[in-house]
């Protein structure tokens, strides 16, 4: 790589830093000049070095906003980590349906949902189970810093190689609907999940409390103090006796002190609220 090559790198890092907390990861440059060259075409940019250029005199606001979302990583697929969407399916929701069956309200947040596979998997999980849940108010919110993301997630609008991705055949007969060569969601499948824009390093003191948060894949690509920063945030907007769901790759050892594994549930966390509170429990009991 030469000197201006990893300058370009350099500023580029930075900018997505501070705009989503995600660190540019050397293994993952090329990913970054292939997202980029389609914006360098479409700008009529001709290499790499007048790009920086117009980022670093910010001539055009959209250009470099383009950059941040062109360089995020989306990678999704309906029901990612089968084994462990089958246990939060399963085990995990009849575990918190028996906390809420005196309220039938259920709230669960897919964080950094990017084009929407996870939380429409979470709504089809319940469509298929619909007499288990019938009366429950069950509300499914999901957020992403990217605009353009959420804007494919709301249209529910995905291509044969994403329609494929983890979705089982008859699901897909059953919840979208061939549009040319894409696959578009269902209305009933699309009015189920409520998208909003959220960057998971500011708070969000209107989202209320959650029942389950899924946050999988994205911390892996924050440097330590962002992933501590993003975990304490999240700890203020789960329920006492809620369950954080994180990557199968990730952890919150070492990252926070709000959260500790689940002795029930491998890969997910509870508050340590929770987990000080049933131990003060048992002190009084046992002595």
């Amino acid at each position: 790589m030469t000197m201006l090559q990893s300058r370009a790198y350099a500023i580029l890092s930075a900018l997505l830093e501070k705009h989503t907390g995600q660190t540019l990861l050397a293994n993952r440059h090329w990913r970054i000049d292939m997202a980029l060259k389609p914006l360098m075409r479409e700008n009529s940019i001709p290499d790499l070095d007048t790009l920086i250029a117009l980022i670093e005199i910010d001539a055009d606001p959209k250009l470099t906003n383009a950059c941040v979302e062109a360089m995020i990583n989306n990678e999704t697929c309906f029901f990612r980590d089968q084994a462990n969407f089958a246990l939060l399916t399963g085990p995990v929701l009849d575990m918190l349906r028996e906390h809420r069956m005196g309220t039938k309200k259920l709230r669960i947040w897919s964080a950094a949902c990017s084009t929407g596979q996870e939380p429409y998997s979470l709504a089809m999980s319940f469509s298929e189970n619909a007499e288990k849940w019938r009366g429950w108010n069950i509300q499914i919110i999901a957020t992403d810093v990217s605009a353009s993301a959420l804007s494919q997630a709301r249209a529910g609008r995905y291509s044969q190689f994403e329609i494929q991705r983890g979705l089982p055949v008859m699901q897909m007969l059953r919840y979208f609907e061939q549009n040319g060569e894409d696959w578009i969601a269902k209305e009933h499948l699309r009015r189920a999940v409520t998208f909003s824009e959220h960057n998971m390093l500011q708070s969000a003191p209107h989202f209320g409390k959650f029942d389950a948060i899924l946050c999988r894949n994205m911390l892996m690509y924050l440097g330590e103090q962002k992933r501590t920063e993003v975990l304490d945030a999240i700890a203020t907007r789960i329920a006492d006796d809620g369950l954080l769901m994180l990557g199968a790759a990730e952890t919150v050892i070492g990252q926070t002190q709000h959260f500790k594994a689940s002795q029930e549930f491998r890969g997910f966390y509870e508050p340590i609220t929770r987990a000080v509170a049933q131990h003060m429990s048992a002190q009084r009991i046992f002595g």
